[in-house]
């Protein structure tokens, strides 16, 4: 499958790359990552990244806007994403030809050729065994996301790092394309003292059910009183994974310039990726996200949440 993907890249003159809505360090490393290699191998070809800029990781890349021209002749890759509805800033059906590359569990086939692998840590892993495989020369800073990614999707290997190959990738990273590990852990997790205090917020507001489900809701008004925006809860959401009592962790969080309430979910055992997909989220297995419409729909996932909770603490 790596050999004829990288036929179909030879194809095209025109390249588009997109990942979900919201990206992480994985969706943005793996797509900026996989422009820099097409591109320092095939130096002719057009290739954008396609999506929302997000401020706080800048320092992955710049996304491309997207005009109706570019979808001619133009072949789409899909990273880091396992449904259509949620690709961001791409229509789905303007493309003759799609590939798709993903860790997740799949929930829409894009096309013939996919490469899935749930086993796998992060789709920037799968990036790098598939430019590694084809033999392709990987510029430095697309290592540099890659590792980024890696070390972001298994939070610094805490977990989803459970093969060799995982750590096999890493250090080709370190040793072949000179990456350098404490640098990058800077770039990547140096946060403002308003998230850190934001993470003191959530801490504080967190209810625990019995059954060991923690949740909490954040108004517009709680982000302006920290002066942080709807996006920065998802670096902390990682940060509650080993907390005794804790089964499963959400934070809602109320989303006014796109009307909509951001959601994040965590767990270590429950498995709750189905539910999300019911409004119309998903992810992991073990942690998912969904944009909702209201905190009316928070209060039914977080019933449906604690039922599951409880279900799992019985066996």
């Amino acid at each position: 499958m790596e050999d004829k993907i990288l036929n179909l890249i030879k194809e095209y003159k025109r390249i588009i790359i997109a990942r979900h809505i919201g990206g992480d360090p994985d969706a943005l490393g793996s797509t900026f990552a996989l422009k820099e290699i097409i591109l320092e191998n095939f130096p002719d070809k057009e290739v954008y990244v396609a999506g929302t800029s997000i401020s706080r990781f800048k320092f992955f890349g710049t996304h491309d806007k997207i005009t109706d021209e570019m979808y001619e002749n133009a072949l789409l890759i899909a990273l880091d994403i396992p449904d259509i509805k949620r690709l961001d800033g791409v229509d789905y059906y303007k493309f003759k030809d799609r590939v798709k590359i993903d860790h997740h569990p799949e929930i829409d086939k894009y096309s013939d050729l996919e490469i899935i692998d749930i086993d796998a840590s992060s789709t920037c892993e799968l990036i790098a065994k598939w430019c590694y495989h084809c033999n392709l020369k990987m510029p430095l800073h697309a290592a540099q996301n890659i590792f980024m990614g890696i070390v972001a999707d298994t939070n610094r290997f805490l977990f989803g790092a459970n093969k060799k190959e995982t750590y096999e990738i890493v250090l080709d990273l370190i040793e072949k394309e000179n990456v350098k590990p404490n640098e990058l852990y800077e770039i990547l997790y140096k946060r403002s003292m308003s998230e850190v205090r934001l993470e003191g917020f959530i801490s504080l507001n967190m209810k625990v059910s019995k059954n060991g489900l923690g949740y909490v809701k954040i108004t517009d008004k709680d982000l302006k009183d920290y002066g942080v925006d709807s996006a920065s809860v998802g670096s902390i959401m990682n940060n509650y994974n080993f907390i005794h009592g804790l089964i499963c962790w959400v934070v809602f969080t109320e989303d006014v310039k796109n009307n909509v309430i951001r959601t994040s979910a965590r767990s270590r055992g429950v498995k709750i990726n189905k539910l999300f997909e019911q409004y119309n989220g998903g992810g992991h297995v073990y942690a998912c996200g969904a944009k909702l419409n209201s905190f009316s729909e928070a209060d039914e996932i977080i019933d449906k949440l604690d039922e599951l909770c409880k279900e799992y603490k019985e066996g």
